[in-house]
């Protein structure tokens, strides 16, 4: 995690940077400041600095990982790392369906809104219920 933390903290520093020169910048050039770009890069840099936050805050309860030390092998990495669907139609639909919500706030018709929301928790179930057989049974005492 510390070289996620380190990361993140970067270019959140980086964003902070950028929005103080661009702010200097469109101020220099008329006369006024462009404020929707420099509060947009004001706000990546803080999500960037609290998703930064967060990885140093969770690398120092945990022990180092083979990627955040200097000696750490490819091999010390390996092993299982999940399932991963070989192929789903799922992530579709969920982007579909967050289109047509979308559509909707763009039109503003809150029928669309629901329908398109709806949707988005109904694709989002039957993703991660792909693979559910329902076949485990409760532990009996």
């Amino acid at each position: 995690m510390r070289t996620e933390y380190k990361i993140f903290l970067g270019v959140s520093a980086f964003l902070f940077g950028a929005a103080a020169v661009y702010g200097l910048y469109t101020h220099g050039q008329q006369h006024q400041t462009e404020w929707v770009g420099t509060i947009a890069l004001i706000l990546s840099g803080l999500l960037c600095g609290m998703c930064g936050g967060f990885f140093a805050f969770v690398a120092r309860r945990i022990d180092l990982r083979p990627e955040d030390r200097e000696d750490g092998e490819i091999a010390e990495g390996a092993g299982e790392l999940g399932f991963f669907s070989p192929g789903s139609y799922w992530p579709f639909g969920i982007a579909l369906s967050a289109a047509i919500a979308g559509l909707g706030l763009v039109f503003w018709m809150w029928w669309l809104i629901g329908l398109g929301l709806l949707a988005v928790i109904f694709t989002s179930c039957a993703m991660l219920f792909e693979y559910y057989s329902g076949t485990r049974q409760p532990a009996e005492h």
